[in-house]
């Protein structure tokens, strides 16, 4: 699937995937198409002791437990929820999980305020339904339901923002593992054609933002359907650093883009960051903190955003100017306010650093206060 933007996991590491399943002689629950042990190698990447002909990449970065305890999960009958802050990689855990278990990652429903109980259930397609009445064959199924028919994992993305009404509905399918369709009672089919019972296999994996308490906060009785893991905000810079090169490498495959990326420019991303965070940590008002959440996927997309513009306007290789100028510019929400807090971020913690450790720092000062001037 090269032609197209953004391939799932399953699509992208097919090879790696069909080679796994070759060699996987481990027990495997219901319809997987993986054994655990297989998955969470696939997730976490191989080790020499693994004694493999080939080496496996790790794909996601962070603590073995979460991942094997979500695999334990979904070889239940639970449901598994993962929760976390903004950007800590619980929507690739989930596509991963789902490619790996399923090899099908697509079967996704988005939560949101305007999500109803069709987008996890059914619809009706209008025309076929005036032509030739309501029938199976008329019913749009949802992902859900398609995950549910064909013994597959389905994923349902940021629960917390759907309404109490869709929430209650995923309760009945968590619980009784079927999804009723009254329309076609009594319409002379077989009995149980109104019925679509969920084969062995299907599961639901569903992330959750914890900065979205209050907006739509799950009942007790969807809590208990779910097993819960919480993915926390990474804090150690080597995997960190180990995310970040990962992600930079593949933004340049994906774009065809042959540029240098020093590795000393990722280190003054990371440390800043982390003063970045210190200082949200130590403030004491909201005024005084950045309204990013500071997570490891916003540092991707201030490296993506340089990358890019270095790239096309810039000496083909990445500056601690372009660097600087887009972490201002990508991470400054408010005006004046965060602005400002950048402003006093160079100016009490960047320029002694510049003058102390000298290296890319004077570049990266020089490059935050020319684009804090543009911006005021």
């Amino acid at each position: 699937m090269s032609d197209v933007l953004r391939a799932p996991a399953e699509s992208k590491y097919a090879e790696e995937l069909d080679w796994l399943e070759s060699i996987d002689d481990s027990p495997k629950p219901f319809s997987w198409r993986l054994s655990p042990k297989m998955v969470r190698l696939f997730i976490l990447g191989s080790e020499r002791a693994d004694g493999l002909d080939r080496e496996i990449a790790q794909k996601w970065f962070g603590d073995r437990s979460f991942v094997e305890r979500s695999i334990v999960t979904l070889a239940s009958d639970r449901g598994l929820l993962l929760i976390g802050d903004p950007g800590t990689g619980k929507s690739w855990l989930a596509e991963l999980l789902s490619a790996a278990i399923s090899r099908n990652s697509t079967l996704v429903v988005q939560g949101t305020a305007g999500t109803t109980e069709d987008h996890i259930k059914y619809a009706w397609n209008v025309s076929m339904v005036i032509a030739k009445g309501q029938s199976r064959e008329s019913m749009i199924p949802s992902p859900i339901m398609t995950a549910m028919e064909t013994g597959a994992i389905g994923r349902f993305e940021e629960l917390t923002r759907s309404t109490s009404d869709v929430q209650d509905a995923l309760i009945s399918i968590l619980s009784e593992k079927y999804i009723s369709v009254p329309e076609l009672q009594g319409d002379g089919t077989d009995a149980g054609d109104n019925i679509v019972f969920a084969k062995p296999g299907f599961s639901i994996i569903a992330t959750a933002n914890s900065r979205d308490r209050g907006v739509n906060d799950l009942s007790s009785a969807l809590k208990r359907r779910f097993n819960f893991v919480r993915i926390p905000v990474v804090t150690n810079k080597k995997s960190e650093a180990e995310i970040v090169r990962f992600r930079t490498e593949e933004l340049l495959r994906r774009h065809a883009i042959d540029l240098d990326v020093p590795p000393t420019l990722l280190d003054v991303l990371l440390q800043s960051f982390a003063d970045l965070r210190a200082s949200a940590a130590a403030a004491g008002s909201d005024d005084e903190k950045l309204e990013s959440s500071l997570s490891t996927a916003e540092q991707i997309g201030v490296l993506e955003d340089a990358v890019l513009h270095s790239n096309f306007f810039g000496e083909r290789t990445l500056t601690a100017r372009a660097l600087a100028s887009s972490l201002v510019g990508s991470l400054a929400r408010r005006d004046p306010e965060d602005l400002a807090i950048f402003n006093k971020y160079l100016h009490g913690v960047v320029e002694p650093r510049s003058k102390q450790e000298g290296g890319s720092w004077p570049e990266f000062l020089d490059g935050g206060r020319d684009t804090i001037a543009t911006l005021s």
